[in-house]
């Protein structure tokens, strides 16, 4: 069982897992070429299985040297949960599933460190952008109810009603054919309709947004710095065990040399 769990622990296991993530996303990318296909397409559709197979495995030794344990990482339950679904037939009505095969190279964020220091700041920012998202809706609540009723009559297509008049809004505050496409007709018509377009851009493209960024980078810098304090908190206990085993060592060779003098 220690072998067992040496083995996978290992920085070469790892990399070992991760190369094949990687070989499984080149092979799945090339079945959706005509031309792959028609080249590799036998050897394509045994390494697919093959690596599969290989993921099972890992995650059944994990599960054998873990027990009860391995339920308790949130990122083996997303392993599991990814290799699980790869396991389902495929087949008939289920047809559609073998799209989602590609969910396996999701599988790198759990290995690679670096990865998960991300997702983990994205998942402890949630909460904030919660408010940040509640605060954006009211903004685009307003702002829609207004367009409504100032250009709905004149362009029933952009603002006849509350959903026209969010989906533009959206347009908008995506810089997507904003001028071209929607105010540029408005302001046609009435000259005076920048004085709702820009404060709304400003509001939300170059505001609200920019505070789902503060937040997301506010999380990722406090999990660099959790990450860090456990690794200094880590190497300080290391040095401890090492110099309280010098000085073990030091008492023996004392003791040692008091018995020959």
């Amino acid at each position: 069982m220690d072998a067992l769990k040496s083995l996978i622990e290992s920085r070469h296991f790892d990399l070992t897992i991760m190369v094949l993530i990687l070989i499984n996303a080149v092979t799945l990318g090339l079945e959706t070429s005509p031309d792959a296909i028609a080249v590799f397409g036998p050897l394509l559709t045994a390494i697919d299985p093959a690596i599969l197979a290989v993921f099972v495995l890992e995650l059944a030794i994990r599960v054998v040297v873990y027990r009860t344990n391995f339920f308790r990482d949130p990122w083996r339950i997303f392993d599991l949960f990814v290799v699980g679904f790869a396991l389902i037939p495929a087949t008939g009505s289920l047809s559609v599933l073998r799209a989602l095969r590609i969910l396996r190279v999701l599988r790198l964020i759990s290995i690679v460190p670096s990865l998960r220091r991300v997702v983990t700041g994205f998942i402890t920012a949630l909460p904030g952008m919660g408010s940040i998202m509640l605060l954006l809706g009211l903004v685009f609540y307003v702002f829609a109810v207004m367009a409504t009723k100032l250009y709905g009559s004149s362009f029933p297509e952009l603002f006849g009603g509350i959903p026209e008049s969010l989906f533009t809004l959206f347009q908008v505050m995506t810089l997507e054919g904003w001028s071209d496409g929607v105010v540029r007709p408005v302001m046609a018509v009435y000259p005076t309709a920048w004085l709702f377009f820009i404060p709304f851009i400003i509001a939300t493209s170059f505001t609200v947004l920019n505070l789902f960024i503060g937040v997301i980078v506010s999380a990722m810098e406090a999990e660099h710095e959790a990450v860090e304090s456990a690794d200094r908190a880590t190497l300080h206990s290391d040095q401890a065990i090492i110099l309280a085993e010098l000085q073990a060592l030091r008492a023996e060779v004392r003791e040692l040399s008091g018995v020959r003098g």
